[in-house]
């Protein structure tokens, strides 16, 4: 491990210790992740005794789903399902890749994110509270935000607010998880304590899953930050690994040119 992922791997485990951090967290869909950058995610959890989630690239995406389970990730989201019948699809495709006994170990997700699916949100947790069903829900606020034409600086705004807790209690009642997602910063405290008052069991950053009773700790300002500083550190080390990639072969390459001018020349 090189110094930003060793300062990674310290902010977890202390995250985990003392600020109620469950898990990290990659994405297929908007974030991109590739496999080798998921590897080096995984090893970092893995030392720091936290989870994964992993955000699919669709409700049926089978190939990634068939990753996660070879590496073992601990919470698969599915994004953009808005409707019962999408919902469906996800669910026959979590059974497809994983056994019954497999999926004891597996949080099986969606997220809620348009006005659309809020709109079906009655129907849809019918199915995921019904035999084989999945875990629960997690918020999107960035893009519900945008569904509702409200933009990012809406994501505070009381219209919103009043939908998470509209599905916070729905999912309470059906005995599903509730996560929130949806830049949770500072800003967002006041908002998910409502929340949490109803029912909460996570609330994630970009990159860093917090348990719900995390809201009740005295340092979760420090916590955030940290969690801003891991994100940082990922982007960092990503792009100094990439850069290594691109100038491993800039001498060759410099080699090469020359050589071809020679002989061209000639």
């Amino acid at each position: 491990m090189n110094s930003s992922e060793k300062k990674m791997l310290e902010i977890l485990h202390q995250g985990k210790e003392e600020y109620g951090v469950l898990a990290t967290k990659a994405e297929f869909e908007a974030e991109g992740t590739r496999t080798d950058e998921l590897l080096r995610l995984l090893e970092i959890a893995n030392k720091a005794n936290v989870g994964l989630a992993l955000k699919v690239g669709g409700c049926e995406a089978i190939r990634d789903m068939l990753e996660a389970r070879q590496f073992g990730v601990r919470y698969i989201i599915a994004p953009m399902v808005e409707t019962p019948y999408a919902l469906t699809k996800y669910i026959a495709a979590k059974d497809k890749v994983y056994s019954t006994e497999e999926q004891e170990d597996v949080s099986f997700l969606f997220n809620l994110e348009t006005i659309t699916a809020f709109n079906n949100l009655e129907a849809m947790l019918e199915i995921a509270a019904a035999k084989p069903g999945c875990n629960g829900v997690v918020f999107g606020r960035v893009d519900f935000s945008g569904s509702i034409g409200a933009g990012r600086n809406g994501i505070e705004s009381e219209n919103v607010t009043k939908a998470v807790e509209v599905a916070s209690k729905a999912c309470r009642d059906r005995g599903l998880d509730f996560i929130v997602g949806g830049a949770v910063s500072i800003d967002a405290l006041a908002n998910l304590q409502r929340i949490k008052a109803i029912h909460l069991d996570r609330f994630e950053t970009r990159k860093v899953i917090f348990s719900g009773s995390a809201l009740d700790s005295p340092d979760l300002a420090k916590a955030l930050r940290q969690a801003v500083h891991f994100e940082l550190l990922w982007l960092l080390n990503k792009r100094e690994y990439y850069g290594l990639m691109h100038r491993e072969d800039q001498t060759r390459i410099q080699m090469l040119e020359d050589r071809w001018k020679v002989l061209n020349s000639d």
